[in-house]
């Protein structure tokens, strides 16, 4: 019976399992985000992680008739208390489960419009030093 009660406290010990989930919110929303490289989905955006620290994040939003600037930054998730050593041992091993979960806002900012004319004036003397290069 003994023996019994101790590979039930076993079992309740390894039953235990920390949920980790960071939700990303842009304003405005509807953002295409970008983590370490890889595409999460658009804004509001929820997804799982599993390591603490430094995330690479970019945000990237082109509406009809609005365009806004490429945001590139970086979201430093750092653990709670309990995910320290050595508690980490223990939390991992809880008969419950803990949930992690983190919330991470960014805005937007709208990207500056270039008249036609501006566009075509600058790309006409681009052109020509180009030409010039050329002709050297």
């Amino acid at each position: 019976m003994k023996r019994i009660g101790w590979i039930l406290l076993g079992v309740l010990l390894l039953a235990g399992c920390v949920e980790r989930r960071l939700t990303i919110t842009s304003e405005p929303t509807g953002a295409l985000v970008t983590v370490n490289s890889k595409e999460v989905g658009r804004t509001p955006v929820t997804l799982p992680f599993t390591w603490y620290g430094d995330y690479d994040v970019q945000l990237r939003l082109d509406e009809q008739e609005q365009h806004y600037q490429t945001l590139k930054s970086h979201y430093k998730v750092t653990p709670p208390w309990y995910e320290f050593p050595p508690l980490d041992l223990f939390s991992e091993m809880a008969p419950w489960t803990y949930h992690v979960d983190l919330h991470a806002a960014f805005a937007l900012q709208k990207a500056a419009v270039i008249p036609d004319e501006q566009l075509l004036k600058q790309s006409e003397e681009l052109r020509g030093r180009t030409l010039q290069g050329d002709a050297k």
